[in-house]
């Protein structure tokens, strides 16, 4: 179960204050323990892709990271810039104001064109559910589908709440298999990453991950 799970970790990195060796050594923990991928800023997508050329271990970025609130054209010259650093995938943060106020279409058209800017990358569109309605929930998953997305992902970890089983159960029942269900936030053990994963989760994204395969405490 264990090997199970470092299969689907993308081991996280997002701290603002990371240094090169710090992300060095996270690339070395994904390689060592054959994790999923790392999740990087921008900024350190290039370095990874170098340091992992060849290992099988992808290279996750976010775009519109956390809040969701920059400009479209900026959200794709964003992803576009990682695109041509060699990214693999992308975590999109959804545009929260409009999607709160049931504005379909500019939240749809604002995920569409990091789609099209990810040039057949897989793009997870971030909900931050713990700010959401339920409704909410199930309409912004409806609207990555309509987009183009292939995942809905929880929580960016910087908001008021991480992931929680209800959540990826609600998300996989709202996009009944048509996407990726992508739990992250708080994930800091191996006893709740099973969970999330038996609930329906295919991907976990945690800073913890090397607790989560060892069975260490979480620091």
């Amino acid at each position: 179960m264990i090997e199970a799970l470092a299969n689907l970790i993308e081991h996280t990195l997002l701290a603002p204050t990371a240094t090169r060796a710090m992300i060095d050594r996270h690339c070395a923990e994904a390689r060592t323990y054959e994790m999923f991928g790392v999740c990087v800023n921008p900024q350190w997508v290039g370095r990874c892709v170098d340091v992992l050329a060849q290992t099988g271990v992808k290279v996750v970025t976010v775009v519109g990271f956390p809040l969701g609130a920059s400009a479209t054209v900026v959200k794709a010259f964003e992803c576009e810039y990682a695109v041509r650093q060699g990214v693999d995938e992308i975590d999109m943060v959804v545009q929260l104001g409009p999607l709160k106020a049931g504005d379909r279409f500019t939240v749809c058209e604002d995920i569409r064109a990091v789609v099209k800017a990810a040039a057949g990358k897989p793009v997870k569109v971030i909900l931050e559910t713990s700010l959401l309605t339920d409704s909410e929930k199930r309409l912004c998953c409806a609207l990555a589908e309509e987009a183009g997305a292939s995942f809905v992902k929880t929580s960016t970890g910087f908001g008021t709440g991480g992931a929680t089983v209800e959540d990826v159960r609600l998300l996989v029942e709202a996009t009944a298999g048509r996407l990726g269900v992508k739990a992250s936030g708080g994930i800091r053990d191996a006893a709740f990453a099973r969970e999330l994963v038996k609930a329906g989760a295919g991907r976990l994204g945690t800073s913890q991950g090397v607790a989560l395969v060892t069975g260490a405490p979480a620091p």
